[in-house]
């Protein structure tokens, strides 16, 4: 029988998904590790250090498993780089009762707001939250889709590839037919409700409705959801999901687009991977300098 998991991969000190293809390719690795475990995803939230889902399986670690060897694989040979992609073990939780699955389903769609990436959930690409009661909120679904022939391009050659999923133009399966959408609307009620939950804020409240799911588990929350990752504090997740993030500065997709596209060519380089430590301290220093981003920021960019 399958059971419901809150998943999530954190990148540790580096960036997983540096540019869009990366995040096109790692949904795309996650939509067949699905198929090829027979699981289901619900929801999902993909961010530059760490990648959050809740799916249902019968064995979330072979799903996991097959993730981190194709997108690892695909991100290794793209980057020149060597090992592992992400922490040694990825944050495993199971979801049981009604109220526990609408409060993880939503934090994982607010995950862009809480990281301050994003003023509202709707405005975060990379995440399944524009998929869900998709005509009643008015979205368009997309229109430019690619031939079957040529999916083979965006995923690894070999793969076996369901009848159901669908590929846009720019070679990303369309969430609207990887995800089970059906259940997730059914479970969010009406599209209001929905609306609702992604603007929910944080309260004793919310955690008190999960204890009517009697299911002795402590009830989902921030601190819970973002178990492990240490880019951005509990404190300024609250603030941020009041509204008050700087949502403008630089992402981390902007600085490596920066340091990928117009440093690394000046340093003959294809790849942060390849640069020497000094090299890194010179654009660290040039960064801070024009960027005005924090070091942090600068770090996990540039893999110090």
């Amino acid at each position: 029988m399958k059971k419901t998991y809150h998943l999530c991969l954190s990148a540790g000190d580096e960036v997983m998904f540096r540019d869009v293809e990366d995040y096109n390719r790692g949904f795309n690795c996650f939509a067949l590790a699905l198929f090829n475990t027979d699981s289901t995803r619900l929801v999902e939230s993909e961010m530059s250090t760490h990648y959050h889902q809740l799916i249902q399986s019968r064995h979330p670690e072979e799903f996991m498993r097959y993730f981190r060897l194709s997108y690892g694989m695909y991100f290794n040979r793209k980057y020149h780089r060597c090992g592992k992609l992400g922490e040694k073990n990825h944050y495993t939780m199971e979801v049981i009762g009604y109220n526990h699955m609408i409060a993880a389903m939503s934090y994982v769609l607010r995950n862009s707001v809480h990281h301050g990436v994003s003023p509202i959930p709707y405005a975060y690409p990379y995440s399944s939250v524009n998929s869900i009661f998709m005509k009643e909120m008015g979205k368009e679904p997309c229109r430019g889709l690619l031939d079957r022939r040529y999916y083979h391009r965006f995923i690894n050659r070999a793969s076996a590839i369901p009848d159901n999923y669908v590929m846009s133009e720019n070679g990303v399966f369309l969430r609207e037919s990887v995800l089970d959408i059906p259940q997730v609307e059914n479970l969010f009620v009406s599209p209001r409700a929905f609306n609702w939950h992604m603007t929910r804020k944080s309260s004793e409240e919310w955690e008190l409705e999960q204890g009517r799911d009697n299911n002795n588990l402590p009830p989902i929350n921030l601190s819970v959801i973002e178990k492990g990752i240490n880019i951005t504090t509990l404190g300024d997740m609250l603030v941020n999901e009041n509204g008050k993030s700087n949502y403008r500065r630089p992402s981390d997709m902007d600085v490596c687009a920066e340091i990928d596209n117009n440093i690394l060519p000046m340093y003959s380089k294809d790849s942060v991977y390849q640069l020497s430590r000094q090299e890194k301290q010179q654009i660290a220093e040039y960064l801070y300098r024009t960027l005005h981003i924090s070091e942090c920021q600068i770090k996990r960019c540039l893999v110090m």
